[in-house]
């Protein structure tokens, strides 16, 4: 199976009917994931300052660390997420500078 990582993409190519999964996932924002949904930290934005950036890597959050969502109130309230089996709980603000391989449902 072959494997490409192009500007946020991942594909999964394999042989027709050799039973391998076609995988793909797009970056989006941390704070794009639903509730229960899962990704993959990927990258911090520019327009994150760079001590929030120093103090959540400080916390966990590091390129390739596994990230869900656990809740997702209405309203624009702070999300809650978990990273490395600790709860956080981000604003938009924040969330919204962090950049996820987003995980695809099965």
């Amino acid at each position: 199976m072959t494997s490409f990582l192009r500007t946020g993409i991942i594909l999964a190519f394999g042989v027709p009917n050799s039973g391998v999964r076609i995988v793909a996932s797009v970056t989006v924002s941390l704070w794009t994931l639903a509730r229960g949904e899962c990704g993959a930290i990927d990258h911090f934005d520019e327009c994150l300052p760079e001590a929030y950036r120093v103090r959540l890597l400080e916390l966990g959050f590091h390129p390739g660390e596994s990230v869900r969502c656990v809740q997702a109130p209405a309203l624009g309230a702070p999300r809650v997420y978990q990273v490395a089996n600790v709860t956080f709980s981000l604003d938009d603000d924040i969330a919204g500078c962090i950049h996820v391989l987003q995980v695809p449902h099965d």
